[in-house]
């Protein structure tokens, strides 16, 4: 049996299904990063990036689909998908709160499992920053920006690095 809901059920399938693979693609990620796999960690950028923005497109479709459900049933286009359960069939209701609920879950443990990468990622950047300064201390000049935040430049060692080729 298809009714008005059905259409929206099975976008929100589709995103929670993508959100997972985006959290899948975080934990290889973050694998990579501690595995010191320069290649992988870089691939895993383009790959999540496109993952993100296939995710941008899926729920550009679910909005349309909820905005197009609130004006049928007069409500602002601005309306949440949770306010509008109750124009939904009781059968239906615990369906989709379900789905919004595990979004949710998973839109909070992508942001967190990204947020660990990134600072993962800076620490290895901060740790190989200190290995070389220790290395050429000569290299570096520390310089301070206009909110305060400490600038390495190293153009000895970006020449060093080219020359080595």
């Amino acid at each position: 049996m298809n009714s008005d809901w059905q259409p929206l059920a099975d976008a929100l399938r589709a995103e929670l299904s993508e959100y997972g693979a985006l959290v899948g693609l975080f934990d290889t990620q973050q694998h990579a990063i501690l595995g010191r796999d320069s290649e992988a960690i870089l691939l895993s950028v383009a790959t999540i990036e496109e993952q993100m923005r296939h995710l941008a497109g899926l729920r550009d479709e679910r909005e349309a689909l909820v905005r197009a459900f609130a004006a049928q049933f007069g409500q602002p286009p601005a309306a949440t998908l949770r306010s509008l359960l109750p124009f939904f069939a009781a059968d239906a209701r615990p369906l989709l709160e379900a789905l919004i609920d595990e979004i949710n879950h998973l839109v909070h443990r992508t942001r967190r499992r990204s947020r660990q990468n990134h600072l993962l990622l800076a620490r290895a950047v901060e740790v190989r920053q200190e290995l070389l300064q220790t290395l050429r201390p000569d290299s570096f000049t520390k310089t301070y920006s206009a909110r305060g935040r400490v600038a390495l430049s190293t153009p000895k060692i970006a020449s060093a690095y080219q020359a080595a080729g």
